[in-house]
């Protein structure tokens, strides 16, 4: 018959058994979901280093055999192209079969035909035609797209935005025209032409239009030759119509300027390519800041304007592009919503690529003959593709996230209007011609440097704290102490960063020099104190032992009421009362209000808890006969806590002090309140940064699902899980030696 003793034994066992399971099977869940969380963030992730891929649709034979193709141009999803034709006719016709849905003759006088062209901008499909005679004929192919019956329809059209007539380009007609490049810029359009005798002509009008009609009228406004020696291939206007670029035939480049009525030669560069090679395409990349030149060797090259010492712009090369099959350029076309371009080659081989990146997305044979022309659709997603046969080819393009790579990531990037390679973070603008900076070393620094000032401010505090609490403080006053400090935690960091942000931030900068004087009042008031409690009576120290907090609270609250008091006549007195400007004029430093002074503070004060709490409890948790054991070996209090206390707790302190540095990198509202949330690479304790999470707060509800910056985002937070995993085992193999080597105590 069972006792009642065995039985309270078995439901004591079946409740140890129970809460054994139940505590290893919480742990189970716990690290299978952070597993989860890695594997979701890694999933996020992955596409945005995938490689594009292209894919054919069809292909067939021109439906004009021996016209030649000057400009081919997609609709924005693909479904309809048009062709500028030799013979002067335009042609609409569907992109997947060629049928020929709409055909237009331009009004050419009889015997002009055209000589050279160019396409303003995709997104404004108006085309400059120069002629044989002189002239340039302006044009604008349109797409009207109508959902007739819910289904998407495109009627074609041909308009002429300045009317019909041929406009002229100098008094005297009849020299044809080689090379055309046209620019609209707000009230202004823009002619750069290079005619069969080497001449440069640059024409400018202004452009009005009619209150009643909305039509468009140029006047004419500048006209400028200027006849070049040398033997020109490709020409380009710049869409400010402040400079020109022209190459040669002997593979050099020329930079013009035009200004003060003239079009003058400012720059040459001599070697654009590499000797032996010649220049085959010259073109302007989105946003007409960065120029491509693609020469006979399958290589092409990113020029960039920057600024000398004396504020003038010279090109200089940045990055370069390779052609597996190194055989010609033959055509160059640059996507029309982000920095990519594709390059066709003579031997048929198409390359895609990235410019700010600098990843080469694609490289594949895609025909037998020389690609002569290309035209990819809006979207980027449909490309179509003419040889040197007379066929076309069209493909769809999958290549969703160009603008990643690691370089961009992790190194210097030389973006355009940047003086230098710069680690830079700005991810959106209000144009679609931006170049998508995503470097993730400012948003790391200013992850670490916040926790770094934050553990300046609150480590030493903390532990000091832990170990006059644990040690010195007595029984009813740590009780008191300890869990107000423990109360501490549950604050909202919302408050603190609002406090810091609005109310700290500014008393700083009133009061800077007061801050940093209190770094030398407070130990002197400090030791001060130390001094006449040492010469008072044995029974008045003995009174305050255990109790001294009581006495040093009031005397810190007044030296730093002291320090602060004199902080303004101070500053008058030694820097002419701007603290700040001395900063500046002597270490070349800006003060920022919201800057890691502020965020050491304020983070600092969150941290505490976290680190004063663990390092207490491991402290207070020695066993007393250690200490007993010291002292009676004649050892004093101070002793005994340097050289028994602190080796014994110093596996948990040290864990305390990892805990506490983990919760400063994770940190979100405090640095995004108090930081100013600029991304720069400053360790200066007066200028501000941004930190991973901060930045996935602040970006992530406006990133677009599935985009570029949306995954970079969950990149973000994959580092800035790696930084923390990084570091606690860090901190867990150290804490686990510490253990060994102080077991023995």
């Amino acid at each position: 018959m069972t006792t009642f003793n065995e039985k309270l034994w078995h439901w004591r066992n079946f409740k140890d058994q129970f809460a054994s399971g139940a505590v290893k099977f919480g742990g189970v869940c716990v690290i299978a979901t952070i597993l989860l969380i890695l594997f979701y963030l890694v999933f996020v992730v992955l596409p945005i280093f995938k490689s594009a891929e292209i894919h054919k649709i069809a292909f067939y034979d021109t439906f004009a055999p021996g016209e030649r193709t000057l400009l081919l141009d997609l609709e924005e999803q693909g479904g309809v192209a048009v062709r500028y034709q030799s013979n002067g006719n335009v042609v609409y016709f569907q992109a997947n079969d060629g049928d020929v849905l709409e055909q237009f003759e331009l009004p050419l006088p009889l015997g002009v035909d055209i000589t050279a062209i160019s396409l303003l901008a995709p997104a404004q499909k108006i085309v400059a035609l120069g002629t044989s005679n002189g002239q340039v004929l302006l044009v604008k192919h349109d797409y009207k797209v109508s959902y007739p019956d819910n289904k998407r329809t495109i009627d074609p059209e041909l308009i002429f935005p300045f009317g019909p007539e041929l406009i002229s380009l100098e008094e005297e007609e009849g020299v044809p025209i080689n090379q055309l490049s046209f620019v609209v810029d707000e009230d202004k359009v823009g002619i750069l032409a290079r005619t069969r005798e080497n001449r440069l002509i640059f024409v400018r009008w202004n452009l009005t239009e009619s209150f009643i009609d909305g039509s468009l009228t140029l006047e004419l406004d500048e006209r400028l030759i200027y006849h070049e020696d040398q033997s020109l291939a490709e020409i380009l206007l710049a869409p400010d119509l402040t400079h020109a670029l022209a190459a040669t035939t002997d593979n050099r480049l020329f930079y013009y300027a035009i200004e003060d009525g003239k079009l003058a030669l400012i720059q040459e560069i001599t070697q654009v390519v590499d000797e032996g090679d010649e220049i085959t395409c010259l073109q302007f990349l989105l946003g007409n800041t960065s120029v491509l030149i693609g020469d006979s060797h399958g290589e092409v090259a990113q020029w960039i304007p920057v600024r000398d010492e004396d504020n003038h712009y010279q090109f200089k090369r940045v990055r370069s592009f390779f052609i597996d099959d190194k055989s010609p350029v033959s055509t160059l076309v640059g996507e029309h919503r982000r920095k990519g371009f594709l390059v066709g080659t003579e031997g048929g081989q198409l390359g895609i690529f990235y410019a700010t990146s600098g990843r080469t997305l694609l490289q594949a044979q895609i025909t037998d003959a020389a690609i002569v022309t290309m035209a990819i659709s809006v979207r980027g997603k449909t490309l179509l593709v003419e040889d040197l046969n007379g066929r076309f080819h069209l493909f769809e393009i999958q290549n969703d996230h160009p603008e990643i790579s690691w370089s961009a990531l992790w190194s210097e990037i030389w973006y355009e209007g940047y003086q230098d390679p710069e680690y830079t973070w700005q991810s959106s603008a209000a144009t679609n011609d931006f170049e998508p900076k995503f470097s993730l070393i400012p948003l790391s620094f200013g992850t670490l440097k916040a926790a770094f000032y934050a553990m300046l401010f609150a480590m030493p505090l903390a532990i000091m704290g832990a170990i006059f609490t644990a040690q010195f403080m007595a029984p009813a006053m740590r009780k008191l102490v300890k869990p107000t400090i423990e109360i501490m935690e549950a604050l909202p960091t919302v408050i603190l960063g609002f406090l810091a942000g609005l109310w700290l931030a500014p008393i700083l900068e009133n009061h800077l020099l007061g801050i940093f004087s209190m770094l030398l009042i407070m130990p002197l008031g400090f030791l001060a104190a130390a001094i006449v409690t040492h010469y008072l009576p044995v029974r008045y120290r003995n009174a305050v032992e255990g109790w001294e907090t009581l006495v040093l609270v009031p005397l810190v609250v007044l030296l730093g009421w002291f320090a602060i008091t004199i902080s303004v006549p101070l500053e008058k007195q030694i820097f002419d009362g701007d603290i700040q400007a001395w900063i500046y004029n002597t270490f070349g430093v800006r003060y920022d209000q919201r800057n890691s002074l502020v965020v050491g503070l304020a983070m600092g004060f969150a941290v505490i808890p976290t680190i004063f709490t663990l390092a207490e409890d491991a402290l207070f948790s020695v066993p007393q006969h250690l200490v007993r054991g010291s002292l009676a070996l004649g050892a004093t209090r101070w002793q005994s806590l340097v050289y028994v206390v602190l080796p014994t707790a110093s596996p948990a302190i040290f864990a305390a002090i990892m805990m506490g540095f983990g919760r400063a990198v994770g940190e979100t509202m405090i640095v995004l309140m108090a930081t100013g949330n600029t991304p720069v690479l400053d360790f200066s304790i007066f200028n501000g940064m941004r930190t991973l999470a901060a930045n996935i707060a602040v970006e992530m509800p406006e990133a677009e699902v599935g985009s570029s910056h949306y995954r970079v985002l969950f990149l973000a937070a994959l580092v800035l899980f790696m930084f923390t995993f990084v570091f606690n085992t860090v901190a867990e193999v150290v804490r686990q030696r510490l253990r060994r080597k102080y077991s023995s105590l």
